[in-house]
């Protein structure tokens, strides 16, 4: 019974090692609708993930699953056209689709936390002479890698161009966008391991006797 237990202990700490060869994990995603909700929220809504890097410092790439998130409510001050900040909460989420050895269903999940900014700047030469603004959204994420492990320290940065001189409506789609997770590090669970393996020594010399 205590071999059995200790075989399941090591078999699901397995996964979390996968993760963790690299401290950061990074997806980048493109494309995308934009929700304006209450409170001038925005909310972003299958926005392809096109890249992973992580497993063993490897990259993915290809239309591997999407990227969705919920800012919460702009804080007063601000506008969507000009810029400021949202409060924290809202909702973040980024699920893989099995292409290219990308694992099915939710890869990471989690919420905002603190403020997030969102930040706009206008070129009057961009796009040819005909000017165009550029936003970045730029935060903090918490939340829940697919093996259980908690990511924290996450940050964010997507950029939206809007052509031709206009500022932002809710016609405007997603640039590019990057997402980086921090992970436990890789040391940490090395020695995690090892206990393991030398509990397992323990108890063998235990049933023995």
């Amino acid at each position: 019974m205590r071999r059995s237990a200790l075989l399941l202990l090591l078999i699901l700490s397995l996964p979390v090692a996968m993760w963790a060869n690299s401290s950061n994990v990074v997806f980048q995603n493109s494309g995308g609708k934009i929700v304006v909700g209450a409170g001038n929220s925005l909310q972003l809504r299958n926005s392809t993930l096109t890249s992973f890097t992580g497993l063993n410092g490897l990259t993915s790439t290809g239309i591997l699953g999407t990227v969705n998130f919920s800012t919460g409510t702009m804080m007063s001050g601000g506008s969507l056209a000009n810029g400021g900040s949202f409060l924290s909460g809202g909702s973040f989420s980024i699920s893989g689709n099995g292409a290219n050895g990308m694992a099915t269903g939710v890869l990471f999940s989690g919420s905002f936390v603190g403020p997030v900014s969102w930040v706009g700047t206008y070129d009057p030469a961009g796009r040819h002479g005909l000017g165009n603004w550029t936003y970045v959204l730029s935060g903090t994420v918490s939340g829940t890698l697919s093996n259980g492990a908690h990511a924290t320290g996450g940050t964010l940065q997507f950029t939206f161009d809007v052509p031709n001189g206009q500022q932002f409506s809710k016609n405007v789609r997603l640039n590019q966008g990057v997402t980086t997770v921090t992970v436990p590090e890789p040391s940490t669970l090395g020695l995690l391991g090892t206990g393991l393996l030398g509990l397992a020594g323990l108890v063998r010399r235990k049933l023995k006797s």
